[in-house]
């Protein structure tokens, strides 16, 4: 009798254990959506273990666009979103969706391509390199993600005041098929390659095509001197206010969704901002080379 009741109490505990999530756990994941430079240049390798040890928080990460980060963040999926697009990041918190903005750090952007460099771009500002690259006859490799390197990317060839053309595409935003529309010089035609992808797949793309693209420093670090393998593109143009590069952190609204873990997204928000977490990215260093400079005023 004894043994039955103990083997009817260990399968209720099992049967409860699975479906309680919440009760064994959930309180110590944080989920959190966030750009793919911020995951594709090491850095969050250094700061998720620090601030688990630190806290007892763990952090599950979503690493994609910051667009589509952002509508994990409207969607009410993630507890927080870390990503680098300050109009939409500003957007996401004024029409409720975000308890409020930490700036965190920054970078900038670069834009690359091979060593020959085609279209004689290298030392140039990067709007009119951009208008370069339209009139020659080289390749040139868009993310086409509605990232925050897309955003920048679209206005750069704004800026370039070259001849553009609209174009639809579809992408998959939080799982769902959405349609994205971007604009694109018209003179390249077939040779502005929007792949719908990552900065990391972007790169190696760019690289095995020998292709201009735009990146974030940090990503482009990495995958030059933090790989074995190397990257076999240049940084061509850099440098100028419009490739300046912020990143800020949002913790989702609890009014808005009273579900999300705002005391873990509060936590991990303060934390990163704190003398601690700004220490840490500016330690941050890929083979001697700076990836991040921290902005936050910490806690």
């Amino acid at each position: 009798m004894k043994k039955a009741f103990t083997l009817i109490s260990l399968v209720l505990l099992w049967i409860f254990s699975v479906l309680s999530p919440v009760t064994f756990g959930e309180e110590g994941i944080l989920r959190m959506s966030t750009t793919t430079s911020t995951e594709n240049s090491g850095l969050l390798n250094v700061l998720l273990p620090e601030f688990t040890k630190d806290t007892g928080i763990q952090v599950k990460v979503f690493a994609k666009g910051t667009g589509a980060a952002i509508q994990d963040g409207m969607d009410g999926n993630v507890d927080i979103v870390f990503v680098h697009d300050p109009d939409r990041e500003e957007a996401f918190v004024a029409n409720g969706y975000g308890a409020y903005r930490l700036a965190v750090m920054h970078n900038d952007f670069v834009v690359l391509g091979p060593g020959n460099d085609p279209a004689g771009i290298k030392g140039m500002a990067a709007a009119p390199a951009f208008e370069k690259i339209a009139r020659s006859a080289a390749i040139f490799v868009s993310r086409g993600d509605d990232s925050g390197t897309h955003a920048k990317e679209q206005a750069l060839w704004k800026a370039s005041g070259t001849t553009m053309a609209g174009k639809k595409t579809e992408i998959v935003k939080s799982g769902k098929t959405a349609v994205l529309s971007y604009e694109y010089p018209a003179d390249l035609g077939e040779r502005y390659l929007s792949v719908g992808q990552g900065m990391g797949k972007v790169l190696t793309f760019s690289e095995e095509k020998q292709a201009y693209t735009l990146a974030d420093r940090g990503t482009y670090l990495e995958y030059k001197f933090g790989r074995k393998q190397g990257l076999d593109l240049e940084i061509l143009c850099e440098g100028g206010a419009i490739l300046h590069n912020p990143y800020g952190i949002i913790p989702v609204s609890p009014e808005k969704y009273p579900d999300v873990n705002f005391e873990a997204a509060d936590r991990f928000a303060k934390w990163i901002v704190s003398e601690k977490g700004q220490k840490l990215i500016s330690g941050y260093k890929i083979q001697g080379h700076q990836a991040f400079f921290p902005d936050g005023n910490g806690f």
